[in-house]
């Protein structure tokens, strides 16, 4: 689960979101959470593993298992 905040910022900035509009989409007040999770200062809750996952249509096992890689963004 250590490279949850990198996987997390990879999926954010292949979609050209800002930590405002990413904290927006998934409901959340504040990014500033999500900034902690992405430099590994925080560990992420249930719930947000959730969210993250649905929103960027990834499994909660490619964001939370180290060994398993996001899969590469298909291109058109």
């Amino acid at each position: 689960m250590q490279r949850f905040g990198e996987k997390l910022r990879t999926l954010r900035t292949r979609r050209g979101m800002t930590l405002r509009e990413l904290a927006a989409a998934l409901g959340y007040a504040s990014y500033s959470y999500l900034g902690l999770l992405e430099i590994g200062k925080r560990k992420p809750t249930t719930d947000v593993t959730m969210k993250v996952a649905a929103f960027f249509n990834v499994t909660t096992d490619q964001l939370l298992w180290d060994h398993l890689e996001l899969e590469e963004e298909e291109r058109e």
